[in-house]
C-alpha cells in the first residue's frame, strides 16, 4: 500500500513539473473520450425520441403495410396494400374500433407549387381519423372532415414543412396549391413534430377519396391502414384475423411468406430500438479509434519521460528500489494521464449535452451511466496498455549504465 501511494505522489509531482506536456497528452484521450461519449449520448436521445413517438400513437392499435421479400425485389416485383384491401379488413375483421387509411400517390412524391414557390412532397390521401391514430393535430384551419371525404373535394392539409417551402402560414388558409396540375384549397396546416416524425413534416393531406379519384386507374397505388382494436386483450386475435384475410386475398399458400405486416406501436419502438443498439455499437467502436490515437500519444510522452529520467532511474535502483517498483511508479503515470483525460472529457460532454437540450427541440441528449463507466473503462485500460512499454523499458535500466547516462 505505501509503495502504492508513493508512487501516486511521485506520478503527480511528474505531471506538475512538466504540466503543458501533460497537458497535451490528456487532451488527446479528452477528445477521445468526448466523442464515445456523445456517440453514446446522441443515439440514446435518438432512441428515446423515437421509442417516445411510437408510444404516443397508442397501445391498442396496430398498423398494417406492404412488405416486400428481398428476393422479389431483385425481380424487380414490390408487394402493394390496394383500397380493396382496406375494405376487406373494415369489412371482414371483427374488433376494430376505428380504421385510418394512408393512400400513397404514385410515385410516393409529388412536385406542389404555390406561384413561384415549389416543394417536392409526399402526397396523402387520408381520413378524418387520421389525426388521432397518428397524434398529429392541427396548428391553424381546420383537418380533413367526414363530409371532405365523401363528396372528395379538392382541399389539402399541409405539414408544417411543407408550408414553409410553399411560403404559407397559418394565415394562408382558404389559398389554392397546384399539386401535380389538380388545384386544391388549403384547409388546415398540420404542428410540427420535429426531425422524428416520419414523413419530416414534408407532406400533403388530401381526402382519401378525392386522391383514390384521381389516380384510381395507376397500379402502383400503395396503402398503409392504422387501426385501433375495441379491447387491447383482442390486440393479437385480431392481428391473427387480418393476417387471415389478407392471405386470403393476395392467394398466400401455406408455408408462403405474407407480403404485408402487421405491426403494433410496441413492436416498432422494440424494432428500432434493437437497430440503434447495433448503430450505435458500430459508431462506438469506430470513434474509440481516437482513444487509441491518444494512447499513443501517451506512450510516446513516456518513451521521452523515461529517457529525460534516466539517471533518476539510475540513483532509485543504487538506493535498493525494486524493479516492481520502477514499473509500478511509471505505469501509474501513465494511467494519471489516462485518467485525467478521460474526467476531462466526461465532463465536456455533460456540458455538450446540456448545451444540446438548450438549443434543440424534440431532443434530449443524456449521458447514461453505463457510457461513463465504459469511458472510465477505456480510460484506464488505455493507460495501463500504452503505459506498460514504457514502464518496462525504465523497470530493464541498469543502474550502472543508468547513472552514466549524459
Amino acid at each position: 500500500m505505501f509503495t502504492f501511494v508513493e508512487s501516486l505522489r511521485a506520478a503527480w509531482e511528474s505531471l506538475l513539473g512538466r504540466a503543458f506536456r501533460s497537458f497535451l497528452s490528456t487532451l488527446g484521450i479528452a477528445i477521445g473520450v468526448v466523442a464515445v461519449v456523445m456517440v453514446v449520448a446522441l443515439m440514446e436521445g435518438v432512441q428515446d425520441a423515437m421509442v417516445d413517438e411510437f408510444e404516443g400513437i397508442g397501445g391498442t392499435g396496430l398498423t398494417v403495410t406492404s412488405f416486400t421479400a428481398y428476393e422479389q425485389a431483385l425481380k424487380s416485383k414490390a408487394a402493394r396494400l390496394t383500397p380493396k384491401d382496406f375494405d376487406l379488413v373494415m369489412n371482414h375483421v371483427d374488433g376494430i374500433a376505428s380504421m385510418t387509411p394512408v393512400l400513397t400517390a404514385p410515385g410516393q412524391f409529388a412536385e406542389v407549387r404555390n406561384g413561384p414557390q415549389i416543394a417536392v412532397v409526399s402526397l396523402l390521401g387520408t381520413t378524418h381519423t387520421y389525426q388521432e391514430a397518428h397524434s398529429a393535430y392541427i396548428s391553424a384551419g381546420r383537418f380533413i372532415s367526414f363530409a371532405d371525404d365523401q363528396r372528395r373535394r379538392r382541399v389539402a392539409v399541409l405539414g408544417h414543412q411543407a408550408a414553409k417551402q410553399l411560403g404559407l402560414s397559418d394565415d394562408s388558409i382558404g389559398q389554392y396549391i397546384d399539386a401535380g396540375g389538380e388545384w386544391l384549397r388549403v384547409i388546415g396546416v398540420m404542428e410540427s413534430r420535429g426531425v422524428f416524425d416520419p414523413s419530416g413534416d414534408n407532406y400533403v393531406l388530401v381526402p382519401y377519396n378525392t386522391l383514390y379519384a384521381l389516380h384510381g386507374a395507376e397500379a402502383d397505388l400503395d396503402i398503409a391502414i392504422r387501426l385501433t382494436v375495441v379491447d387491447d386483450e383482442e390486440l393479437d386475435t385480431v392481428r391473427r384475423r387480418i393476417e387471415d384475410v389478407l392471405r386470403r386475398a393476395h392467394g398466400i399458400k401455406p408455408g408462403e411468406d405474407d407480403d404485408f405486416m402487421v405491426q403494433s406501436p410496441e413492436e416498432l419502438g422494440e424494432l428500432f430500438d434493437t437497430i440503434g443498439s447495433v448503430v450505435t455499437a458500430g459508431l462506438v467502436g469506430i470513434v474509440s479509434i481516437s482513444l487509441v490515437v491518444g494512447g499513443i500519444g501517451i506512450m510516446n510522452i513516456m518513451l521521452v519521460s523515461v529517457t529525460e529520467r534516466t539517471r533518476e532511474i539510475g540513483i532509485l535502483k543504487a538506493i535498493g528500489a525494486t524493479r516492481r517498483q520502477i514499473l509500478l511508479q511509471f505505469l501509474t503515470e501513465a494511467t494519471a494521464l489516462s485518467l485525467l483525460g478521460g474526467m476531462a472529457g466526461i465532463a465536456s460532454s455533460y456540458a455538450l449535452c446540456a448545451l444540446i437540450n438548450v438549443l434543440a427541440t424534440n431532443f434530449s441528449a443524456s449521458v447514461p451511466l453505463w457510457a461513463v463507466g465504459l469511458a472510465v473503462g477505456f480510460t484506464t485500460v488505455t493507460g495501463i496498455a500504452f503505459g506498460i512499454l514504457p514502464a518496462s523499458k525504465a523497470a530493464d535500466l541498469h543502474p550502472i549504465e543508468a547513472l552514466r547516462y549524459e
